[in-house]
């Protein structure tokens, strides 16, 4: 065989080498059929918010300051947000510090998979996740707790892109702070712990109008405090907007 048909086939085989993006995807597909093989995992990560849902509407379902929206409306969209990003940023920071502790990266370095291709392919289960949760929840706010969904398609496309931009934001911090557990042990309190800080001060739990001016500046820093405020502005009605810093959505 010449040098020329060993450089062609070479070449050819070269080709057809998936990129970082293909990588990405099926890595993703992998990821997510690993997810729902685990069911306690999937039945948890799903209900979690539901539940929070359930028990704030309970506590809190009074008319908020005049507005003609309930309490528990506007714990519709928080929980929405508070889903996105534990599907993100909780998930993401807890499991790439178990799969590098349990050596599971050092494996994958070993092989022609680009490191881009890994972390595609947990975007693309967080993008399936996140999707999946804000499906669950907008059904539950709009079966029992009166939420109205946007009627037209501007409004839709508004509630895509915020998704999008919000969960990429806590995708990328999750993936920042896989990096300071130093164990698989320690990483589910290392992350859990800002994540419960950051929903008391971006709106989740409390009102954003209870909520002191620094602490407002701080989580205004992070994506959480977004996330819940664009989609209370898309499903809540304009009279409800009072209850922002600003006085509207």
């Amino acid at each position: 065989m010449t040098t020329t048909a060993v450089r062609t086939r070479g070449e050819a085989t070269a080709e057809r080498v998936p990129g970082a993006w293909g990588l990405g995807l099926h890595r993703g597909v992998l990821e997510t059929r690993q997810f729902f093989r685990q069911r306690d995992q999937v039945v948890f990560t799903f209900a979690f918010p539901v539940v929070f849902l359930f028990l704030f509407a309970s506590i809190f379902h009074d008319d908020v300051r005049g507005s003609g929206v309930t309490a528990s409306q506007l714990y519709v969209p928080a929980m929405m947000a508070s889903g996105i990003m534990s599907t993100s940023f909780q998930s993401l920071g807890i499991s790439i510090a178990v799969e590098r502790d349990e050596k599971v990266l050092r494996r994958l370095r070993g092989t022609p998979m680009p490191p881009a291709a890994y972390f595609l392919g947990k975007i693309w289960l967080v993008l399936f996740t996140g999707i999946v949760e804000t499906a669950i929840l907008l059904f539950v706010g709009t079966a029992f707790y009166g939420v109205d969904l946007p009627s037209d398609g501007g409004r839709w496309f508004d509630f895509a892109w915020i998704f999008v931009l919000g969960l990429t934001g806590c995708s990328l911090l999750g993936i920042a702070i896989s990096s300071v557990p130093k164990s698989a042990k320690s990483a589910s309190s290392v992350v859990v712990l800002p994540f419960l800080i950051l929903q008391f001060i971006s709106g989740v739990y409390i009102s954003i109008d209870t909520i002191p001016g620094w602490m407002l500046n701080i989580g205004a820093l992070f994506p959480l405090k977004w996330l819940g405020q664009g989609p209370r502005g898309l499903v809540l009605p304009a009279s409800g907007g009072v209850v922002e810093g600003a006085g509207r959505w």
